[in-house]
Formats: structure tokens, C-alpha cells, sequence
């Protein structure tokens, strides 16, 4: 398998997950680069038996932690921060959506990077525990810890919100 094959096979999910895990818009397509670098560098490494998503994941993970401490100490913060617009059907779909989605990138940004990367992986691209852990390189308990902490928080976060809104 080549880089290109990679990139046409998850291309799509690595641009997905490196917004969930707080890459700015503007960096996204650097990020994206970066991680299909990385890929080319370590493909020959690869077990060929393994999963490709999980390894990738898990350059996507380490490439959007750098990015978000490179967008951190340079801060460079404006109104673009808000996430991008989801196309659903309707125009009150679109607004709902979009309120979700800044809501939950602002909750996923309170919380640690190791955190975030087990809620993500697993809430919201549904990989399982141990698939998990296998990406991270740490152990399967671990994850779960991190797991339930992270559902705590944003279920935490989520509550006050609410509160805030009156809703």
C-alpha cells in the first residue's frame, strides 16, 4: 500500500478528526499535510496485519496536539475560531447544528488533550475501548479512566450550559 492509497482511503476521516480534536480551521489543511508526511515516512514500519485507521488516528492525535500548542503560543485567536458549518436539509437544521457543533468544540477545548483524544476516538468516531488504547499506546484501563472522566466533564459542562441558556 502507498502513501496516495492512504490518503484516498482515510483522507477524509483524518481531516474530520483533526477539527474534533481542536485544530483550527486555518491549520487544518497543514495538519492534513503533516499527518500524510508522517504517514509516508513511517509506512514502511507499518504492520501490514494491523488496521491502517487506528495508526493513522494515532499520527492524527499527536499531529493536532502540536498544532493546537503552535496555535496556543502564537495566539492567534480571531472570530474564524468558531467551528465550520455543518450542510444538513433545512435552514433551522443548519443553525441548531451549528450551535451544537461550537458548543462541543468549546467543551471538547476545557478538556486535556489525553482526554479529549479517548472521547473523540470513541464517542464520536465509535471506536471501541481497546481500539482505543491500541491507538493511544496505553493501557485498555487507562482509557476507560480517561473515558469516564471526559464523559463526566462534558456531561458536566453540558449541565452548566444548559443552566446558562435556560434550557
Amino acid at each position: 500500500m502507498d502513501v496516495a492509497t492512504v490518503f484516498r482511503e482515510h483522507g477524509a476521516f483524518v481531516h474530520r478528526i483533526l477539527r474534533r480534536l481542536g485544530v483550527h480551521p486555518a491549520d487544518v489543511d497543514d495538519a492534513l499535510q503533516e499527518v500524510f508526511v508522517v504517514v509516508h515516512r513511517r509506512l514502511p514500519e507499518f504492520d501490514r496485519d494491523a488496521s491502517m485507521r487506528p495508526w493513522v488516528y494515532g499520527i492524527s492525535v499527536r499531529v493536532a496536539s502540536r498544532a493546537r500548542r503552535r496555535r496556543w503560543s502564537s495566539r492567534e485567536v480571531g472570530a474564524e475560531e468558531a467551528p465550520e458549518p455543518i450542510d444538513p436539509t433545512t435552514p433551522m437544521d443548519s443553525v441548531a447544528a451549528k450551535q451544537a457543533s461550537e458548543v462541543l468544540s468549546v467543551i471538547l477545548d476545557q478538556i486535556d488533550d489525553e482526554k479529549r483524544a479517548v472521547y473523540v476516538l470513541h464517542e464520536l468516531e465509535e471506536l471501541s475501548v481497546p481500539e482505543v488504547a491500541k491507538v493511544l499506546g496505553c493501557p485498555v484501563q487507562t482509557a476507560y479512566s480517561r473515558l469516564r472522566a471526559a464523559q463526566v466533564a462534558v456531561a458536566d459542562a453540558v449541565r452548566r450550559y444548559r443552566m446558562r441558556e435556560g434550557i
